[in-house]
């Protein structure tokens, strides 16, 4: 992030110009230069860097290959069951009286 330049010294010949005594425009640039310091400090804390998007891009996919490893494991537990399920009831149907 790139700093906001401030000359404070051509703040105070400015405020000096109009008026202002030394010390009353020497105290208010340094203020103005610490409040603008504080705004771009939080900014930087606000603000997503190109870094920052690539990081959330590759665990988005990351977790999109997680998804699909899931998905696909519990499409083979729903077979695997249902398969299971077949066996268990032809069984049945065989052991009972009357069955084939």
């Amino acid at each position: 992030m790139v700093a906001i330049p401030f000359d404070t010294l051509e703040f105070t010949e400015q405020l000096k110009a109009v008026g202002v005594p030394d010390e009353q425009a020497k105290g208010q640039a340094k203020a103005f230069a610490t409040a603008i310091r504080q705004v771009e400090e939080g900014r930087q804390d606000t603000l997503a860097t190109k870094r920052d998007i690539k990081e959330i891009e590759l665990k988005i996919k990351e977790l999109e290959v997680k998804l699909v490893d899931g998905k696909a494991e519990i499409i083979k537990w729903m077979f695997g069951v249902s398969a299971a399920q077949v066996t268990l009831i032809v069984g049945l149907i065989k052991w009972l009286p009357g069955g084939h």
